[in-house]
């Protein structure tokens, strides 16, 4: 079969330049361009790359027309419903869902590893006891590669799992100890004899001594529905394709740098507001409307043109139909309501503005559906966790996207340090 070409035309010059077509097995193909700078004398414009592939990938694949995510071909409704993180996990890693044995063996060697040095332990005390999670997050990871310096030269196999594990298996542990040492409270250790979501929730939770509150009816604090929801939120949020979180972990692997470097550079990227801090903004929101008459009031106002009121949590930078992981969050939401008797306030002003965006023609028109930080975010207020906590909670389910995106990168022949160029308009 004949190369596949592309044509570009100078009207300028009359010029034609001629590129390869690389074919995708599924989505655009793309115009392998590296040498159109040498060709033309010209660069290609493209502010935030959104007609730019940066690189071939495996992992996960997004058609944001029709509203679908796959991880190494597997429908994210599929992995979200039939089965768990840790699943999820290994067939990012791996390339494969894991064997009952497989999985036994994965799960054993996470909680082995949950445990953190204790020299780390120190760096906690540096920080004002009111820091945001997210500040000693991404600190103490940077400050991890300090204890597995070995992991800066690997090229074997096993080595790369064995580091993707270990920052895996921690990433709960370091995110559960932000929390509590903003909070001023005793760390909690890890408990090997809890599945990987119930354990990150019992570090938060949980008493000195190991000891769980136990409510007025009796029950354990720690509920299947809880953990079962979080699992849920950990597998949406395992990967994302080239998201600018994943982008910058890309670019700083392109240097050599240490891989929990390149996993802390996304940590701090992932925070801003416009990534996964969205969360966080969209409860705000909701507690700045207050109450659920207001509802229709900043409705009004994010439809006026002339009013610069944005609803937090609609619409998609990909997504041009619906989010399906938020789909599949609506069903938790609705859950959670029954089995944990819950009828808050913010959940009551949530599901109006759901409601009115879902039948409202201006919405509907411009396919400002609900997303996943909509329902995330509210979905994490039910469940009790801080609002502090929600962008660690995304860091924890995105950390093994993250660190399969840079073995991925490590292993492309073809990949070089990321340096874009410019346009200059100066003096």
């Amino acid at each position: 079969m004949a190369e596949k070409r592309f044509t570009i035309i100078d009207d300028t010059t009359g010029k034609r330049y001629s590129y390869p077509v690389i074919e995708s097995t599924r989505g655009p193909n793309g115009v392998d361009m590296r040498t159109f700078y040498r060709d033309s004398g010209h660069f290609s414009f493209d502010p935030g790359f959104t007609s730019t592939a940066s690189c071939r990938s495996e992992i996960t694949f997004i058609d944001g027309e029709k509203g679908e995510l796959l991880y190494r071909g597997i429908p994210i409704e599929k992995l979200a419903t039939e089965h768990n993180y840790l699943e999820t996990c290994y067939l990012l890693l791996t390339g494969s869902l894991p064997t009952r044995d497989a999985l036994v063996d994965f799960d054993f060697e996470l909680r082995h590893r949950s445990f953190i040095h204790e020299g780390l332990k120190n760096l906690f005390d540096a920080f004002p006891q009111d820091a945001h999670p997210m500040s000693t997050l991404s600190s103490a990871v940077a400050a991890l590669s300090s204890f597995y310096y070995e992991h800066l030269t690997i090229n074997k196999e096993a080595e790369y799992q064995e580091m993707a594990r270990r920052i895996i298996a921690k990433i709960p542990t370091i995110a559960a100890f932000s929390y509590r040492h903003s909070r001023g409270i005793p760390f909690i250790y890890p408990d090997i004899g809890r599945s990987f979501t119930e354990n990150f929730l019992y570090m938060l939770r949980a008493y000195p001594g190991g000891k769980m509150h136990i409510t007025k009816k009796g029950e354990n604090t720690i509920r299947p529905i809880e953990i079962e929801a979080l699992d849920t939120i950990f597998t949406l949020h395992a990967d994302h394709e080239q998201n600018a979180s994943t982008t910058t972990v890309r670019s700083v692997a392109s240097t050599g740098a240490h891989p929990y470097v390149a996993i802390s550079a996304g940590i701090s990227a992932l925070w801003g507001r416009a990534h996964g801090g969205a969360n966080e903004s969209v409860i705000e929101q909701l507690k700045m409307i207050g109450n659920v008459k207001n509802v229709d009031k900043f409705i009004a106002k994010a439809k006026d043109p002339n009013d610069p009121f944005r609803l937090m949590g609609f619409g998609h930078r990909v997504y041009k139909n619906f989010d399906p992981r938020a789909q599949i969050l609506k069903k938790y939401q609705d859950s959670l309501k029954e089995e944990l008797d819950l009828d808050s306030n913010l959940m009551q002003i949530a599901s109006r503005i759901e409601e009115i965006a879902l039948s409202d023609d201006y919405f509907i028109q411009r396919k400002l559906y609900p997303n996943i930080d909509f329902y995330s975010g509210v979905i994490l207020t039910a469940l009790g966790i801080p609002r502090t906590m929600f962008t660690p909670i995304f860091v924890i389910g995105r950390t093994v996207g993250w660190i399969s995106q840079w073995i991925e990168f490590k292993k492309d022949r073809d990949q070089k340090i990321v340096r874009p160029r410019q346009i200059y308009v100066g003096p």
